[in-house]
């Protein structure tokens, strides 16, 4: 029995054209099952914590538990160190990442594997080590500073800064990478100074990445927990942030007090993220 030549082959690639899709929704189903699952974790855990709060009962006055809490006046002076000390730290991390990011992105020199490594260390390092090394650093510190320092509100912001700052850096440094040095050279061989073209020619490129820095860097300082426990305390009313508070509500029973304090942490923690998302697009680079 003769067989065409061309229509086995026909038959075969249609076979396989139908291998490759079947393959393919496999496998775009699978995508979509992770993300899915951990999409509903996460929901999941939203959604407990808000049913927690509107089922249980405040003490006090009434009320939602969550207007409950926010007249603690602890709490009230938790929220005004956190903005505080999250907006200080975010500008001074600015302040150290451009010029950092810049230089590791433009500058070869010997050396640069090991700063650009040395500088990623707060992100790796866990965040008790961070704190307890500033503790130990400040032992050295003459009498005068430390007691400025230690367990105040400058360890806050330091504390913060230690760890925000990487992030920015890191962020920064992503940005510079992604702007064309071309324009840069042409300005000098125009007669720009290094200043006039960094300021001119660089800096009003980097908008996404200063957004998404900025936003990093304050929505690390929301979170930080460990180095401020360590280095700067969480005495109420005084170096008291809302990452603290949630430990110290929690150590005297207060469940509803640390849940609400989550959930405003939660939602400044969308609104950032949101921000960065999309001020800075698609410079974003982690």
């Amino acid at each position: 029995m003769a067989t065409n030549p061309n229509g086995a082959s026909t038959a075969a690639d249609a076979r396989t054209g139908d291998d490759f899709a079947r393959s393919d929704r496999v496998f775009t189903l699978l995508l979509v099952a992770v993300c899915a699952g951990y999409l509903l974790l996460l929901l999941a855990m939203l959604a407990a914590d808000a049913a927690y709060l509107g089922t249980a009962k405040p003490a006090g006055d009434g009320g939602s538990a969550l207007l409950s809490a926010l007249r603690d006046p602890n709490i009230r002076h938790s929220i005004h160190l956190t903005l505080v000390s999250c907006t200080i730290t975010t500008i001074l991390s600015l302040l150290v990442a451009i010029p950092i990011g810049y230089l590791l992105s433009r500058a070869k020199f010997r050396g640069k594997s090991l700063v650009d490594s040395l500088v990623d260390i707060p992100i790796v390092l866990p965040p008790l080590v961070v704190g307890l090394s500033l503790l130990i650093l400040f032992q050295y510190a003459p009498g005068w500073l430390r007691e400025r320092v230690v367990y105040q509100v400058p360890a806050v912001i330091l504390a913060q800064f230690v760890v925000a700052s990487a992030f920015a850096i890191r962020t920064m440094r992503a940005t510079f990478d992604q702007i064309d040095p071309r324009r840069e050279q042409v300005a000098l061989t125009l007669g720009c100074s290094r200043w006039q073209a960094f300021g001119w020619i660089v800096m009003p490129e980097t908008g996404p990445g200063l957004i998404a820095a900025a936003t990093l860097a304050w929505a690390r300082s929301l979170g930080e927990f460990g180095p401020l426990l360590v280095f700067a305390g969480a005495t109420r009313g005084k170096t008291e942030v809302l990452s603290t508070t949630i430990f110290l509500e929690l150590s005297v029973g207060n469940l509803q007090g640390a849940v609400a304090v989550s959930l405003l942490m939660i939602g400044a923690a969308v609104v950032v993220l949101t921000v960065t998302r999309v001020g800075a697009g698609r410079r974003l680079m982690l």
